[in-house]
């Protein structure tokens, strides 16, 4: 990731995402191709998580727009990745590693030392460019999934 500062130019800014960034945030995640979203996505959901995860989430802007994001957190044991996304008119600057880079220094900087993220399974770009950029495919790890709401556990 050493050439990313030669390719991303002055016109791309990165910053500390906040709650305030939701519209545009989801506007950009809903025109991305592989990117799945959720219930989990709602504005109300997005705040809490960016508060829980302070300063580890980031977005890309160029000329006062996002164009790019990405959201981390940790459960003070391992690091994970969210909604990686460049607009498609941006890709190919070094925006998504800047991104990749800009969370994974901040979870350490938290004393986070691993960190996994989920792709999709029909995401065929996303996965290409984990495994170009040094992420490993894990196998033998199944992910199982429940929601709480509907099961009576209060």
């Amino acid at each position: 990731m050493a050439n990313v500062a030669e390719k991303v130019n002055e016109k791309y800014a990165t910053r500390i995402m906040k709650a305030e960034d939701y519209e545009q945030a989801f506007a950009l995640w809903n025109s991305l191709e592989g990117l799945g979203l959720s219930e989990a996505d709602s504005p109300e959901r997005i705040a809490r998580f960016l508060q829980r995860n302070e300063g580890l989430s980031f977005v890309c802007e160029y000329e006062g727009s996002i164009i790019g994001t990405i959201m981390a957190g940790h459960d003070s044991r391992r690091g994970f990745l969210y909604h990686l996304g460049v607009a498609a008119t941006h890709r190919g600057q070094g925006i998504a590693p800047l991104l990749v880079n800009e969370a994974l220094s901040a979870l350490l900087r938290e004393g986070i030392d691993k960190c996994h993220l989920f792709v999709m399974g029909h995401n065929e770009a996303g996965q290409r460019f984990w495994s170009a950029n040094g992420w490993e495919k894990r196998d033998g790890i199944l992910l199982y999934s429940r929601g709480l709401e509907s099961r009576g556990l209060e």
